[in-house]
C-alpha cells in the first residue's frame, strides 16, 4: 500500500462524501498552497472549532444535521513567586458555562488558575481568534482564587496563556455534551463528525477513537 500522506497545516475546502468513494478537496499550508484530490472509503471530521465548517463544505451531509457553533474564551493567569499550598488540584463549584478558575498543578511544580469564562460573539472566524490575555481580567481572577485560597499574595498571578473551546449550546441555554456523530446521524454513509468537543476532549480521545471506529462499523 502507498505510504501515508501527511498534510500538516491542511485546509478541507470541499468534498463529496454521499456515495462510496469519498473525495476531499484539501490544501496544504498557507493560502495559495497546493491544493491536492484525496479519494478515501470513510471521512471522520474531528476538526474541533472548525468541525461546523467542514461538514457544511462535504456535498452528502446533511446541513440541517450540523449543529451550532458557540465559541468561549478561557483566560489562565500563572502563579509567580511563590507556591500554592496544595499538592493536589482544586475544583470549586463550578459556575455556568465552564468549570469556574481552578488550580491545575504541572510536572514542574507551577501551577496556574483557570480558565475564566467569556463568550464570543455569534459568527466569530475561528480563523482571527485573539489568543492573547487580558491583564484587565487580573480583579476577577484575584477574587475566584481567594475563595478557596485567602493568603494569595498580591502580585502573584501573571498573564498566562488563554484558549478557546466549541460548545453547541450557547449562552443562557442548557448546557451541552460531546455530539459524537455516525453515519445515520451526519446523513451521509461512512462518515462521521464530532462536535463540541472541548475539554476534556484530549484526555477522552482514546474512548472518543473507539466510538467513532464502532459506529463507522454499524455497532
Amino acid at each position: 500500500p502507498p505510504p501515508p500522506l501527511p498534510l500538516p497545516s491542511s485546509t478541507v475546502e470541499g468534498g463529496e462524501v454521499g456515495g462510496a468513494t469519498k473525495r476531499l478537496a484539501v490544501r496544504d499550508g498557507p493560502p495559495g498552497g497546493e491544493a491536492v484530490s484525496l479519494t478515501c472509503a470513510a471521512v471522520v471530521n474531528a476538526a474541533g472549532l472548525w468541525a461546523q465548517r467542514v461538514s457544511r463544505c462535504l456535498l452528502g451531509v446533511d446541513p440541517r444535521r450540523v449543529p451550532p457553533l458557540a465559541l468561549v474564551k478561557g483566560s489562565y493567569f500563572a502563579l509567580s513567586g511563590c507556591r500554592p499550598p496544595f499538592r493536589h488540584l482544586v475544583y470549586p463549584v463550578p459556575g455556568g458555562g465552564g468549570l469556574g478558575v481552578h488550580l491545575t498543578l504541572d510536572l514542574a511544580g507551577g501551577a496556574r488558575f483557570g480558565p475564566d469564562t467569556c463568550w464570543l460573539p455569534p459568527g466569530t472566524d475561528p480563523d482571527a481568534l485573539d489568543y492573547g490575555v487580558d491583564p484587565g481580567l487580573l480583579p476577577a481572577f484575584q477574587a475566584a482564587v481567594r475563595a478557596y485560597w485567602p493568603g494569595l499574595p498580591d502580585g502573584a498571578l501573571q498573564p498566562g496563556y488563554a484558549g478557546v473551546r466549541p460548545k453547541v449550546a450557547g449562552r443562557g441555554q442548557p448546557a451541552g455534551d460531546f455530539l459524537v456523530c455516525g453515519p445515520e446521524a451526519t446523513g451521509a454513509p461512512g462518515v462521521a463528525a464530532l462536535y463540541g468537543i472541548e475539554s476534556p476532549g484530549l484526555t477522552a480521545s482514546l474512548a472518543l477513537g473507539k466510538r467513532v471506529a464502532a459506529l463507522l462499523a454499524g455497532r
